[in-house]
């Protein structure tokens, strides 16, 4: 069953972690020096939080899936919109091994689909996909390749 993810910037983790943990009633799964993350069940959500954001609040939302047929199936769906996606492939971010797709909804909000396939040590790469936003969107970039850089990410 494939996890609704969210992932918010925030100005101080401890502070944060305190507040998610008494909202959720549950300490995160994963705790690093910049990035917790709570799997819960009762929402099915995967809930990170990260001071690595340069703007405060939702960073991107995206969709987990739990095996390669779950993650065929919502890139299907990604294609099906008609959307420009980034295809990141095989990657580290968040502390985990995954593979990913990006891609922005019509108002420029970053959704990303991915598969996790392992734990990492490091927090790892950031991809910059402002330029998948909406042509014409307020702020949005023109259209380049995308490259990572450092941002927030998963």
């Amino acid at each position: 069953m494939k996890r609704l993810h969210i992932n918010l910037a925030v100005g101080d983790l401890d502070q944060s972690v305190r507040f998610y943990s008494a909202l959720f009633a549950a300490e995160p799964a994963v705790i690093k020096h910049d990035y917790a993350k709570w799997m819960l069940e009762d929402p099915r959500v995967n809930f990170a939080i990260t001071t690595r954001g340069e703007r405060k609040g939702i960073d991107h939302l995206g969709i987990q899936a739990e095996n390669p047929d779950e993650l065929r199936d919502v890139y299907g769906r990604l294609k099906n919109a008609g959307r420009p996606l980034l295809e990141q492939g095989e990657t580290t971010c968040c502390y985990a091994r995954s593979e990913k797709t990006w891609v922005h909804d019509p108002d420029g909000v970053a959704w990303e689909t991915f598969l996790t396939t392992g734990e990492s040590p490091v927090y790892g790469e950031d991809v910059d996909t402002a330029s998948l936003a909406a042509p014409g969107a307020c702020c949005s970039p023109s259209p380049a390749a995308a490259k990572p850089v450092p941002s927030a990410c998963c």
